[in-house]
């Protein structure tokens, strides 16, 4: 019989760095970076674990609530009825707007998707970092599970969204089909900032608490309560302020919805070159959001 020996590496020079030599033995770094094709094939792997997880999510948020489920229509429903009062009798704001309600209405629904999306991106990895610091996945799961649970919540309001535009005399059309497109290259758009807002808040937590001025600004700028050509016509402000504000993302994506649901908000209350601009925002935002997410994988959790 002859005896089998076996194999070991040969050993590295005396002046070989510490990287040379772990590469000599066939060691690699502990939760290093994969390349980008193959984190994404990572995390495509973990889509059930990523739904699940939104899923749960969104049950737990009013699980302790007598109303439950209810409060995810509830809320933007009392946030529309306050905007109302101050904007549309107070401020006068819904003075040259047809049919303000519904536009009232949808503006707040998709606002509060978008808002409240980069508002919980902030959070996602550094309040889970127990997940994170215990178990090895694609780190992107978390903001990307905070965009679907709340794009959940979005599909609901929706439904009920639907009916309260019939209510206030809105007919259905074939226009309503765009509504579609609409959610989705927000939801891109979304999960793009949620990653950028993660990345961010993971190193800088107190970022959270600075983000709600932030997106409070953001919203007034976006035209949810007031219609911005009106309200600068009025104040006859320079034509390249207008064409700012109407072409901010957020802005974009709200009056995209309010031309595929509201009869009276044409076609000529939207920017030049709509589509393009709103598919630009979603790939900028998703696209980008994403790269720069994964250029620190190797970093959450630590420190």
């Amino acid at each position: 019989m002859t005896a089998t020996t076996a194999r070991t590496a040969p050993p590295a020079p005396a002046t070989a760095t510490p990287a040379e030599r772990a590469a000599a033995h066939g060691l690699t770094i502990s939760g290093a970076r994969p390349s980008l094709p193959r984190y994404i094939a990572q995390l495509w792997s973990r889509r059930h674990f990523v739904t699940a997880y939104a899923t749960a999510r969104m049950h737990a948020t009013y699980s302790t609530a007598k109303l439950g489920q209810v409060w995810h229509l509830v809320t933007p429903l009392l946030n529309a009825a306050v905007y109302y009062f101050i904007f549309g009798i107070i401020m006068r704001a819904s003075h040259g707007v047809a049919d303000y309600l519904p536009f009232l209405i949808t503006g707040v629904f998709v606002w509060d998707f978008i808002g409240s999306s980069i508002n919980a991106g902030t959070r996602a990895v550094h309040s889970n970092l127990g997940l994170v610091r215990a178990l090895h996945f694609p780190r992107a799961s978390l903001p990307i599970s905070t965009v679907v649970q709340l794009f959940q919540q979005l599909l609901v309001t929706m439904g009920a969204l639907v009916i309260l535009l019939l209510a206030f005399g809105q007919t259905p059309s074939p226009a309503w089909l765009l509504a579609f497109p609409t959610l989705l290259l927000m939801a891109v758009f979304c999960a793009g900032c949620a990653m950028v807002m993660a990345r961010i808040g993971s190193k800088s937590p107190d970022i959270s608490q600075l983000m709600p001025f932030v997106l409070r600004t953001w919203m007034y700028a976006s035209g949810v309560m007031w219609s911005i050509d009106s309200m600068l016509a009025k104040d006859h402000l320079p034509h390249w302020i207008l064409l700012a504000l109407k072409a901010n993302p957020a802005a974009v994506y709200i009056d995209l919805m309010r031309f595929a649901l509201i009869d009276s908000f044409k076609a000529g209350s939207l920017p030049h070159h709509v589509w393009p601009i709103a598919i630009g925002w979603a790939l900028l935002a998703g696209v980008g959001g994403f790269v720069y997410f994964w250029k620190a994988e190797e970093e959450y959790g630590r420190g």
